[in-house]
């Protein structure tokens, strides 16, 4: 049976929390539902609104990804948490639709959340392939 492979990167932003910025398994990266971090440091803080953040939640993403040999085509599944939903749904979705080709876009769930770490307005997290 092969082993997961555990990716902590230098260049993706540090984790909130005790996790891996994704891992790997037989070719699939489960990758941890991003902040909207500027920077890496945890103090670096988040831009202001939802567009904004959505953008750097998409930013750190791809640094997540490209530190696993992937990129956002390689996307197959994503999960989107929004603490204001109804406010802010539509403005994400346009930021959103952005970032993957029409008839290339992955499998979906958002749900609106009471809270995220450290009073961010959206989280994202994937499933990827890793091409061979």
């Amino acid at each position: 049976m092969d082993d997961p492979v555990f990716h902590l990167l230098p260049d993706a932003p540090d984790p909130v929390a005790p996790f891996s910025h994704a891992v790997e398994y037989r070719g699939l990266l489960f990758v941890t539902g991003q902040m909207p971090f500027r920077g890496n440091d945890l103090e670096s803080g988040y831009p202001d609104g939802i567009e904004a953040q959505t953008r750097q939640v998409f930013e750190n993403l791809r640094r997540v990804l490209a530190g696993c040999g992937a990129g956002l085509e390689d996307v197959l599944s994503c999960r989107v948490f929004l603490t204001r939903f109804e406010q802010d749904y539509d403005a994400m979705n346009r930021v959103y639709a952005e970032h993957f080709a029409p008839g290339r876009r992955p499998a979906r769930t958002c749900v609106g959340v009471t809270a995220l770490a450290r009073g961010a307005l959206v989280e994202i997290d994937f499933i990827a392939r890793r091409r061979t």
